[in-house]
């Protein structure tokens, strides 16, 4: 394997697939890059058997080949090379040589053969999107997946297809995310897919705002989605993701409107003084004001008021701080809905324009 490229060409494909690469692997292979080199160009592939990365970059290759590479150390090599400069490499015997300007390094490598891949995933489904879209479903829900919780469908995010509904939703047992699209999606049947922690990370990443489309593959054991020079698979939670609608409140009886930035910011200040493990706060539901108090075992106490319209009987709930900031966090909207029925039920928050994205959080007993 031999060839030449320039130094940025080389680093935009690194930083892109770096981040799968773990500092501490089962396998040894799993802290290499697998490159190849072949007619159409370079190839740099790597995975930590969950989630692969795949960047392609078109370059003039003198021979081919393929052979694996330490990723981090490959990386601080490029990195620090002086800008534009081209780099020159080439297999000699079981090391790899990089030149560049008056720089060489011989690295080690390990057999191409050893690196685990995913080439074809059996695809059943293949749907065509803007990486804005995509990208705006995962913004608006991610936050609320589970963290290593036992109940392991929980830790990762569902996509749920439709012929004209794309829904993401994610939930930890004590609050839930769901926002949804209406794109035209070439389907027959309807899918679901839990894609894991890490995937869905990695996807936030690499997706950015524009139109280009995004080609999504799902398989029965993954999913993969297809940018013009970048590949990326990640395997699926094989789980039964659950029945969510069953505790989404519906959009009626009595709500509060209220200016989600004037209660973003009350609810920051309030929850200084709440319970650091518990991060309790109380929302007192009243005819034209919303007040929020919090307490904590040093008897200190903290109480805001926020204008609001409220149309129920005065109604008094506990909810965890950290959990509504997030829901107002992920509206786009100056004002917010919140739908509550009593003090055991969930609220309902979406904003007051919109109900693409909704948000459940669970009450608290305080």
């Amino acid at each position: 394997m031999q060839f030449e490229i320039e130094r940025e060409a080389l680093l935009r494909p690194l930083q892109s697939v770096i981040g799968v690469v773990e500092r501490r692997q089962t396998l040894p292979v799993l802290a290499n890059l697998l490159l190849v080199a072949d007619e159409s160009g370079l190839a740099l592939t790597a995975t930590d058997l969950e989630v692969e990365l795949q960047a392609r970059v078109a370059v003039e290759v003198a021979e081919t080949g393929q052979i694996t590479l330490p990723a981090r150390k490959l990386m601080d090599i490029v990195r620090n090379l002086p800008e534009g400069c081209t780099i020159r490499m080439q297999v000699d015997q079981d090391r790899v040589v990089v030149r560049a300007a008056r720089s060489r390094f011989s690295l080690a490598t390990l057999p191409a053969g050893d690196f685990p891949t995913v080439a074809e995933i059996g695809a059943a489904d293949e749907v065509q999107l803007p990486q804005s879209q995509l990208r705006w479903l995962i913004e608006k829900t991610h936050f609320s997946m589970a963290l290593q919780d036992v109940r392991y469908y929980l830790n990762g995010l569902l996509l749920e297809l439709e012929p004209r509904r794309l829904r993401a939703v994610a939930t930890d047992g004590h609050r839930l995310a769901l926002a949804e699209l209406a794109p035209e999606l070439e389907l027959e049947n309807p899918t679901q897919v839990i894609v894991p922690r890490k995937g869905v990370q990695e996807m936030l990443r690499l997706l950015d705002h524009s139109d280009t489309p995004v080609s999504v593959s799902l398989g029965a054991g993954h999913i993969r989605a297809e940018l013009p020079e970048l590949r990326f698979t990640s395997k699926l939670i094989d789980g039964r993701f659950p029945d969510y609608q069953r505790v989404i409140p519906a959009e009626e009886g009595p709500h509060a409107e209220v200016d989600r930035e004037a209660l973003r910011q009350a609810l920051v200040r309030a929850s200084i003084l709440s319970n650091e493990k518990y991060r309790g706060v109380r929302f007192l539901f009243e005819s034209e004001r919303l007040r929020i108090q919090s307490n904590n075992p040093e008897q200190e106490e903290a109480e805001e008021e926020v204008a609001a319209t409220y149309d129920g009987e005065p109604v008094e709930i506990g909810f965890n701080a950290s959990y509504m900031l997030d829901a107002l966090g992920a509206v786009d909207e100056p004002s917010v809905h919140i739908y509550v029925r009593d003090a055991n039920s969930s609220a309902l928050v979406f904003g007051a324009e919109s109900s693409d994205s909704r948000y459940v959080v669970m009450p608290m007993r305080l």
